[in-house]
């Protein structure tokens, strides 16, 4: 279904066709537009749910900071490479330790200042980095093999299964591989939204808690100085919210709802116009909603349209 136009000049000049869900406190769907209950791969809006698996198995961390860390796709800024690179020292272990792909930060900022000083791709600077990080000290504390832990097979990924079935309400569909080499499981928008809502209402002090409020207290750290994840956590009053690879995004406010997304061309500039008007029907408003609503297209470095909701 057509949920965003792209509009150059005063022509619609293409669309983004997808679906998205609205769950409000209850669970219960109150809007939506498209598939919403095959199996779609969430790609990185999976890492909360992964987190909360791995502080079930043992992950030793008490630093919000850090938990805020290992559910991020950071932009490779120095704060995160930092403290990328104290957790691994911290247990003994080095970059190499890491499987996902070595890669240039994914905030524009961050890697033109490697490429600025003569750098190159490295496994840190991969957005995934405190995932695989988190992954590692999992797997210490549980006494299980490091060798081949972003495996299927292996302890630390059943657990994580076990934990993305329980949180969405579903069985797994398909297990992938996503860009980082782990694991990615396929669950439906419904599920995803689900289990957002689930980390937000969920009891203080309980490990779901736990990692939402880890989010939510250092947004900087689950995305980067300008990425949308942060922005959105800083501008929207308690909500909890991640983007995933391939146009999809989920958003959850405890007392209020719950939103997942996808563009099914994956095309990134469409999923925050979708996402706005979504929590809008939940009745949430804030000043970054009113910038993510329309986002401007430009024409010789000047606006001369705008990406916009359609739903």
């Amino acid at each position: 279904m057509p949920l965003v136009e792209v509009v150059r000049s005063g022509f619609v000049e293409g669309v983004h066709r997808g679906s998205v869900v609205v769950l409000d406190a209850a669970g219960a769907p109150v809007a939506g537009a498209g598939d919403v209950t095959s199996p779609i791969f969430p790609r990185s809006s999976s890492k909360p749910m992964q987190a909360v698996g791995m502080l079930r198995a043992g992950l030793p961390l008490t630093d919000p900071a850090d938990l805020a860390l290992v559910s991020a796709s950071h932009a490779g800024e120095e704060f995160h490479l930092a403290r990328v690179g104290a957790l691994l020292a911290g247990v003994g272990l080095d970059a190499e330790a890491l499987h996902c792909p070595p890669d240039l930060p994914i905030g524009e900022a961050a890697r033109s200042a490697v490429l600025r000083a003569g750098g190159g791709p490295t496994r840190v600077q991969m957005n995934c980095s405190g995932k695989h990080s988190g992954m590692l000290l999992t797997c210490l504390a549980a006494g299980w093999p490091l060798d081949g832990y972003w495996r299927p097979e292996h302890p630390l990924q059943q657990r994580l299964t076990a934990t993305i079935e329980e949180l969405t309400g579903e069985m797994a569909a398909a297990v992938g591989v996503d860009g980082c080499g782990a694991p990615v499981l396929a669950v439906s928008l419904t599920g995803l939204a689900r289990a957002y809502l689930r980390l937000v209402q969920a009891e203080p002090g309980t490990v779901e808690r736990t990692v939402a409020d880890a989010m939510r207290a250092y947004p900087e750290l689950v995305g980067g100085t300008q990425a949308d994840d942060t922005r959105l956590m800083r501008g929207v009053p308690g909500v909890l919210t991640k983007v995933g690879a391939e146009g999809v995004v989920a958003a959850a406010v405890p007392g209020v709802g719950a939103v997942a997304l996808k563009i099914d061309d994956g095309a990134g500039r469409a999923r925050m116009p979708v996402l706005v008007s979504a929590l809008r029907r939940l009745g949430v408003e804030a000043p970054v909603l009113v910038e993510y609503a329309q986002l401007p297209l430009l024409g010789g470095g000047l606006p001369v349209g705008a990406v916009r909701a359609t739903w």
